[in-house]
């Protein structure tokens, strides 16, 4: 399964939400990456840039989109990033075959 890591922020009437109601995140981020197909992997809650990091797993980028679009349009978070990550054997995988395209290719010079 691909993985993906997901960033963003929860907007101010989302907050103001979360302080009138503690909720699990977690669980209904399960829930929601679940609706699309995927595995969520983890969740935190973060400081910084963001506010939560998501690394979910997913085959079916569409379904992971349309979960990711049930997100944006909810108004409760902005600023969602996602990008693919690979393991450490993915990328070396990646090196080898770039070495074999590299031996075949001819730069314009």
């Amino acid at each position: 399964m691909a993985r993906y890591i997901i960033t963003g922020s929860y907007t101010p009437a989302a907050m103001k939400g979360m302080i009138a109601k503690p909720s699990d995140r977690e669980k209904a981020v399960s829930a929601l990456i679940a609706g699309g197909g995927g595995k969520l992997e983890s969740f935190y809650v973060t400081t910084g840039d963001t506010d939560f990091m998501v690394v979910a797993q997913s085959d079916d980028l569409a379904g992971l989109l349309a979960s990711l679009m049930v997100t944006g349009a909810s108004g409760a978070v902005s600023g969602l990033k996602t990008v693919q990550a690979f393991t450490s054997k993915e990328f070396l995988a990646a090196q080898k075959a770039a070495a074999g395209i590299a031996a075949k290719y001819k730069a314009p010079n």
